[in-house]
């Protein structure tokens, strides 16, 4: 792999996994239909993911992530699961991205990079519905959820046709997001 295919796949892997932090199907289901298009070239190992078998087997889990999303009390308890859940979907998209780089820079950029992504994303969006449902008592999780599964099918969209876009767009709302923090523990403490 050339520096700029490196590159490239890494900006692919880092957005598509950043799209597992807001559900873990979507992306997936995204690398699967682009491979199976002609769009995408998965790693040797994990070329299962581009298989019609994968896809029926995708398309269910994201149809069932994304309705029971939309379920009050069952939102908050699927987070637990969603956690470690993305972090592992982060870290196979990462990898399936890097197939021609070496094992050791392929799984350590996409533990890192990959999983590294996928978790913070996905804290921050258990804290986001955490908030949502102490102040409606879960009356606005749906919406909350609706924005999450827009995110993920944009942001994954986006990261198999502008790779760098992507990470771009992730990069500056990451800024974005620190320096709210920021401003909100200075408003906090003066």
């Amino acid at each position: 792999m050339t520096p700029l295919d490196t590159a490239l796949a890494v900006a692919l892997g880092v957005g598509l996994s950043a799209a597992a932090g807001l559900r873990a199907f979507i992306p997936p289901l995204g690398v699967n239909i682009a491979a199976l298009s002609g769009h995408l070239s998965l790693a040797e190992e994990l070329a299962w993911l581009g298989s019609p078998v994968a896809t029926a087997a995708l398309a269910t889990a994201a149809v069932i992530e994304v309705g029971a999303y939309y379920i009050p009390w069952l939102d908050n308890l699927l987070d637990a699961i969603a956690s470690p859940l993305a972090v592992v979907a982060g870290t196979l998209l990462t990898a399936s991205t890097l197939g021609e780089a070496s094992p050791f820079l392929q799984w350590a950029l996409a533990l890192v990079a990959g999983g590294g992504s996928a978790g913070l994303v996905q804290g921050s969006t258990v804290m986001l519905r955490g908030s949502s449902t102490a102040a409606t008592g879960g009356l606005g999780n749906p919406l909350v959820s609706t924005g999450e599964t827009g995110g993920a099918v944009l942001v994954t969209v986006l990261a198999l046709v502008a790779p760098l876009l992507a990470l771009a767009g992730l990069a500056a709302l990451a800024i974005y997001a620190v320096r709210r923090v920021r401003a909100r523990k200075e408003a906090a403490s003066s």
